[in-house]
């Protein structure tokens, strides 16, 4: 009797293991992420892997990856660490990846959608944007951004209007549609007037579309970000003006 009971003591703690892992990772990464810098945005990317490797079913842990991912690449490419583009293009596909199985485990949710598609603009930024449409990414990308805009358009500070803006404006001719691209960057403009990104993005439209007097007023504006990245980007676009 006493040995059925140990048994199956220990048959309920094999079973609940994996539960139990994945919320001590989801947490333990969840704190990392938010401290930010890429070392710890590495080191999230990696816990929320090593969740869903526990639970492949956890939809949370799949796109807290891909947006980990992504976000590294980023951050690297924005302090210009030293092979940025090497990392672009190796974490760009992998928060690619864990993108798409976020999209595969939920497809009626956003963040998914929304992560892929920016792992792809930072793989781009490693790969190039021709090499990424020689490898067919630009209608999942669209869609992806698309879908994002549909389910809640407000994400991330208005994410998916700012992406798809950007996506517009920086596809090469003839796929390039500046009129789109400057239809969803002044929505976004009007959403969140402060946001240097979204400042730079616009005024590279209004640039081309010559509405320069325009564009000075929002990147003198960008100019002034606390961000050094989009202060100094405002600041080249300034000079060529």
């Amino acid at each position: 009797m006493r040995r059925s009971i140990l048994g199956g003591i220990c048959l309920l703690f094999v079973l609940s293991f994996p539960i139990n892992l994945l919320a001590v990772d989801l947490a333990d990464a969840d704190a990392i992420y938010a401290q930010g810098g890429p070392d710890n945005l590495l080191k999230s990317a990696q816990l929320y892997v090593q969740a869903l490797d526990a639970d492949p079913t956890s939809y949370e842990a799949a796109w807290k990856a891909s947006r980990s991912y992504r976000e590294y690449a980023n951050e690297s490419k924005k302090l210009g660490v030293e092979g940025w583009e090497d990392i672009c293009k190796e974490y760009g596909k992998l928060g690619m990846k864990y993108g798409e199985t976020a999209i595969e485990l939920d497809p009626n949710k956003i963040e998914g959608y929304f992560w892929y598609g920016c792992s792809v603009g930072n793989y781009s930024d490693g790969v190039s944007i021709l090499t990424a449409l020689k490898e067919g990414l630009k209608d999942k990308t669209q869609s992806s951004f698309e879908k994002s805009y549909e389910l809640d358009k407000m994400y991330e500070d208005g994410g998916p209007i700012k992406a798809l803006g950007r996506f517009w404006f920086v596809l090469p001719w003839p796929l390039q549609k500046k009129d789109k691209a400057l239809t969803y960057l002044q929505e976004f403009q009007k959403l969140y007037p402060a946001d240097a990104e979204g400042q730079i993005y616009l005024s590279e439209v209004l640039i081309k579309t010559k509405a320069k007097d325009e564009a000075k007023v929002l990147l003198e504006k960008a100019a002034t970000a606390d961000e050094k990245y989009y202060a100094d980007w405002a600041d080249r676009l300034l000079k060529e003006l």
